[in-house]
């Protein structure tokens, strides 16, 4: 069945290349992006193109995930022109590159924001109206350095993704029985093919930045380094294709957590253990009907 969808941060990187895969699949697709008449005038020509040449429907979205009104002026206007929303992908994200130390508070708080608040923003606008129709599905965009291989320089974002991942969990079971699906899609390191590490954001106190320069020079290798052990195949159009089958699946059927981690860092086999943990204790405390939609 066709689905009406709304995805975040879909200017560019896995948010374009689902919102493609997705539209070929034959669903309405809303591609959120903020500055749609400024900075991503190429992003929604890109997508107006896209859905032309390929007879799919593929709609570009202002949606400044920062801003409240921009993001409950998005969702109504979907509902507005679908009379319907099936599905929110939370896929915003922006990473920072650089010794912890050296990000001002403004900046951390700035990754937060981007990376925690804005599916915060964006569920107060659209759950009211899933939670009316008894029926729809989240699905968050997560990353494996929740859980698994850490490298230095990158904690302001990998904190957030850990944040991001805590608020899913707790939203999956207080979902539940408003009949709201949930999985959270967790890709590993792609070096290539997306702009995470190329649009990452640098520390604001350089000074501090380069008394860490002193003895860890070698961290600004970092992203070679993810790339020397990620397989010359890997894809990132992988995430895309494995967001496409979550939402094609039945309702109750999809699963809690979908792994895409090339480089293998064990964040998989750590989220199997958090996950089983979660699901024994719920039945412990007798709510193991938050588990899965009604």
């Amino acid at each position: 069945m066709s689905s009406t969808i709304v995805i975040t941060g879909a200017s560019s990187g896995f948010g374009a290349m689902t919102a493609r895969a997705l539209a070929d699949a034959g669903h309405t697709v809303y591609a959120g992006m903020r500055e749609t008449t400024g900075r991503n005038v190429p992003a929604v020509a890109a997508a107006e193109q896209y859905s032309a040449q390929h007879g799919v429907r593929l709609h570009a979205v202002e949606m400044d995930v920062s801003d409240q009104d921009s993001v409950d002026a998005a969702i109504n206007r979907i509902l507005a022109e679908s009379h319907r929303l099936d599905v929110v992908v939370h896929n915003a994200g922006h990473m920072v590159l650089g010794p912890a130390e050296a990000f001002s508070v403004r900046q951390l708080a700035a990754v937060y924001d981007t990376n925690v608040l804005s599916t915060q923003r964006v569920n107060r606008a659209a759950l009211p109206h899933l939670r009316a129709q008894r029926d729809g599905l989240l699905v968050w965009v997560g990353s494996s350095s929740s859980r698994g291989g850490t490298p230095p320089y990158l904690a302001p974002y990998f904190a957030a993704k850990a944040a991001e991942d805590a608020l899913a969990v707790s939203y999956a079971a207080e979902l539940a029985r408003f009949g709201i699906d949930t999985t959270i899609v967790v890709p590993g390191a792609f070096p290539s093919g997306t702009n995470h590490f190329a649009h990452s954001g640098r520390p604001e106190h350089t000074a501090v930045a380069e008394q860490y320069e002193q003895l860890y020079a070698d961290l600004a290798q970092v992203p070679e380094r993810l790339a020397a052990i990620t397989p010359a195949e890997a894809d990132p159009v992988e995430v895309a294709r494995e967001i496409v089958r979550v939402v094609d699946l039945p309702k109750g059927q999809r699963p809690f957590r979908v792994h895409v981690d090339p480089a293998r860092d064990g964040a998989e086999q750590v989220f199997e253990l958090g996950d089983r943990i979660r699901t024994e204790f719920y039945e412990r405390i007798g709510f193991p009907d938050l588990l899965s939609p009604r």
